[in-house]
């Protein structure tokens, strides 16, 4: 039973690849939208080809600046931040955010990510070509 429930992500991702292979339908959730904030627009550039050199994205949009309000260390701060959106496989968001926090300056830079619900089979089936696989 133990090695059942361990065994579940694993099993559960290969049913739904196998049924997006059979069927050509695309499985929710299998590629993700990340949001990761940055200083400014060179930082988002340098970390934007990084991540692409490494792989971990098929594409990244760099956002121009916004403002931003946030509480740190107790103090109410307001700056203006550039703002990458990246797509790629669900599966290596765990990757690319460590390989962001490793080359990022911000002390706790703002790594989150959203999985893709649906879109274009076109640019998803893109997305995965362009992204390996683990």
């Amino acid at each position: 039973l133990t090695l059942s429930l361990l065994m579940y992500p694993v099993l559960r991702s290969l049913a739904l690849q196998l049924h997006s292979a059979v069927t050509g339908s695309y499985v929710s959730g299998t590629h993700s939208i990340a949001f990761i904030n940055c200083l400014n627009e060179q930082i988002a550039k340098d970390i934007a080809r990084a991540i692409m050199e490494k792989k971990l994205a098929a594409y990244v949009n760099i956002l121009p600046k916004s403002s931003a309000l946030y509480f740190w260390k107790g103090d109410l701060e307001e700056s203006t931040e550039i703002l990458l959106l990246v797509k790629t496989r669900t599966s290596k968001i765990g990757e690319l955010s460590d390989y962001v926090r490793s080359i990022h300056p911000f002390e706790i830079p703002e790594i989150i990510s959203l999985p893709i619900d649906q879109g274009n089979p076109l640019y998803l089936k893109w997305i995965e070509e362009s992204v390996p696989r683990d």
